[in-house]
């Protein structure tokens, strides 16, 4: 019998043991070890397909947001499926260029870029900036006027829509960092002329991430469409409309919109507009296209609660401590064992260090592992080396074939590049 834990990625168990695609996970980790992060090509481009033709009448520039996941073997995949890239940083655009991405399809946000990182991207060549603030504007202006290059640029501006998600991963409000309150960002199209290197062409919004319900996308859509109709009166054209990413995923019980639900509420409101439309979605492509895989070192029992400790930690997943997140959990191979109230926990010394509280799982074995479901999205990207450990490799699988897509990092990776200066020998 085969059965998915969730009908929207390719996990599933298959005879009594937890496979990706057509690859046994026990298989995998007995080579690689744990903790481990397995990812399932199939899964990851499924789900840019599902919006790229959710989407298909417009012809969207759809750009991964790196944030989400940076490792070379997803990039690549999505590279070949014809996806862009939203990036944040010159790492970001570096590796971007490492896996052979299209610069013109490469859109750059963040609050803080360094002038070093502007003029990188600038003589790379990508589409366009997506500006935060009236400084960084400016900026980009005397960067680009030093190198002689004319750069398009989107005002991200902020449309002060509150989303249902958590609180460190909402973006739309004016009591956040993130964009440009609309006031400014109007006085600066009608004032552009001031700019001699700059083209700004563009209105990028973004409200946050994990959002389950439509309406917020589409009070914020309306309002920055509205705000484009206010500049067309006034004579000034915009060319591409960035509606960000955001989407939110199944982890659990939630039950997001799908991408064709999502675009059958947004294409209407773009119905006779020559807007050249861009989307960044991150964590719906590769959320669910991804296992955190873990070992049961041993029971606690301390007479009020049990924990069952595994050799992950919070510096492999921050999620569950960060954001309080749930990811499902469930045992590489079926057991029979009685099930037990308890909490998963790891290593790290910090009461924070839980994957789960309270929940009800088969006691298995020592030694046995668990898989921790929708870990593709802000995992081994938000992984550290705290408490002197080693971040955990990662495999990507694709139908019977799979390979070590990072390697383990070693005691060695660690100390590369310390230093005991003489004054303390």
């Amino acid at each position: 019998m085969t059965r998915s834990p969730h009908p929207i990625h390719d996990f599933h168990y298959k005879a009594g043991e937890l496979f990706c695609e057509g690859v046994k996970v026990s298989s995998i980790v007995k080579t690689t070890g744990t903790p481990a992060y397995i990812y399932s090509h199939k899964t990851l481009v499924d789900h840019f397909n599902k919006i790229k033709a959710a989407f298909d009448e417009v012809d969207p520039l759809i750009c991964f947001a790196m944030k989400a996941n940076s490792n070379l073997a997803v990039l690549k995949a999505l590279v070949s499926a014809g996806a862009g890239f939203d990036i944040v940083s010159g790492g970001e655009l570096r590796k971007a260029r490492l896996v052979g991405a299209d610069v013109r399809k490469i859109v750059y946000a963040s609050v803080g870029k360094t002038d070093a990182e502007i003029a990188d991207a600038i003589k790379a060549g990508i589409l366009l900036f997506n500006v935060e603030s009236s400084p960084e504007l400016e900026n980009i202006e005397r960067i680009a006027g030093s190198m002689k290059k004319t750069v398009q640029v989107a005002l991200r501006i902020n449309p002060d829509v509150q989303a249902p998600t958590h609180d460190k991963i909402n973006t739309g409000s004016l009591k956040k960092k993130f964009g440009i309150d609309l006031s400014t960002a109007r006085g600066i199209f009608l004032g552009q002329k001031k700019y001699k290197h700059l083209l700004i062409n563009g209105v990028h919004i973004h409200i946050g991430s994990q959002i389950t319900e439509g309406a917020p996308f589409l009070k914020a859509i309306r309002r920055a469409l509205a705000f484009i109709d206010g500049l067309a009166r006034e004579g000034v054209r915009v060319t591409y409309f960035d509606i960000g990413g955001g989407l939110g995923i199944i982890y659990s019980d939630e039950k997001p919109q799908t991408a064709k639900e999502f675009a059958n509420r947004v294409l209407p409101l773009l119905k006779g507009r020559a807007l050249r439309l861009i989307m960044e979605p991150g964590r719906f492509i590769v959320g669910n296209a991804g296992i955190f895989v873990t070992r049961k070192l041993y029971t606690k029992d301390n007479g009020v609660k049990k924990f069952m400790i595994v050799d992950g930690g919070m510096n492999d997943l921050v999620r569950p401590s960060m954001y309080g997140a749930h990811h499902e959990i469930i045992p590489l191979e079926r057991s029979a064992a009685r099930k037990i109230v308890c909490d998963v926990v790891g290593p790290i010394c910090e009461s924070g260090d839980v994957f789960a509280h309270d929940r009800k799982l088969p006691d298995i074995a020592d030694g046995k592992c668990l898989a921790l479901l929708s870990a593709g999205a802000y995992g081994y990207s938000m992984a550290s080396n705290y408490n002197v450990r080693p971040r955990a490799s990662e495999v990507m699988v694709k139908g019977d074939r799979w390979a070590v897509v990072q390697a383990r990092e070693t005691f060695r990776d660690l100390v590369k590049g310390a230093h005991i200066p003489a004054f303390l020998k």
